[in-house]
């Protein structure tokens, strides 16, 4: 399980610092965990996370790779806003089995199960999490969703990690654009791989290229895909490429 930071946003002023920022309404708060994203103002992926309410503060579930950007980022939008940005000291703990105390369900699908932030050490039950990724196309921090992403093409809508009704954000202008005015052309998409081909490799299709494999699960893997060039058999290396 890849590491987390669980950092703690406290002031009069957090939730509405977040609420100006982030990609999904922190309103939603109320009712469990929400999944959200930060952008660049050219609406380019720069960090998702999960955010809990935390009596008068929030919590922010976001990957250790991530953390002192994500923090140094957020410090540097605050000026003079009521919010002071720590390290809570609270490890995740996760599981797709019966949830312990406290837990709540994981917003971007049933089957991700619950995550629960405690002292107790960063933990998870075992389950196959790059099978569930796969299943259900869902991208993952520093793997999928990268500098280069879009959230749209990502899957954020799917995984209830954007809002459209929610006013403005960072990088909310572009996004919203691709959602309203363009059809996406390029995504992330579940294929069926049928030969050896590791993550990374380009995919083709009639000697061009159609996009790049990633996260492989059996012989489904979640690729990155030009959407225009996906008709017919595809090739990455030896295997062969398929939509479903």
């Amino acid at each position: 399980m890849p590491t987390r930071r669980i950092l703690r946003l406290t002031g009069s002023e957090a939730e509405s610092f977040l609420q100006g920022l982030v990609t999904n309404d922190v309103r939603k708060l109320d009712a469990g965990l929400v999944y959200a994203a930060l952008l660049s103002p050219q609406g380019k992926y720069l960090a998702d996370f999960f955010l809990k309410r935390d009596g008068e503060g929030v919590l922010l579930d976001v990957a250790e790779e991530l953390a002192d950007g994500l923090a140094k980022r957020l410090s540097m939008y605050k000026l003079r806003a009521d919010v002071t940005i720590s390290n809570s000291g609270l490890h995740l703990q996760r599981g797709t089995g019966p949830a312990p105390d406290g837990a709540l369900p994981d917003p971007r699908h049933p089957d991700l199960g619950w995550r629960a932030y405690t002292d107790a050490e960063e933990s998870d039950d075992g389950s196959d999490w790059d099978a569930i990724r796969v299943a259900h196309c869902i991208p993952e921090t520093g793997i999928e969703l990268t500098g280069d992403s879009y959230i749209l093409e990502a899957g954020f809508e799917a995984l209830n990690g954007v809002d459209f009704r929610k006013g403005c954000y960072v990088g909310q202008e572009v996004t919203a654009r691709m959602k309203h005015k363009t059809e996406l052309r390029k995504g992330l998409a579940q294929v069926s791989v049928e030969g050896p081909a590791s993550p990374g490799t380009e995919i083709t299709a009639n000697g061009k290229p159609v996009g790049m494999l990633h996260t492989r699960a059996g012989n489904h893997a979640i690729a990155y895909l030009r959407f225009d060039r996906t008709t017919g058999d595809m090739q990455a290396g030896e295997a062969r490429v398929q939509m479903p």
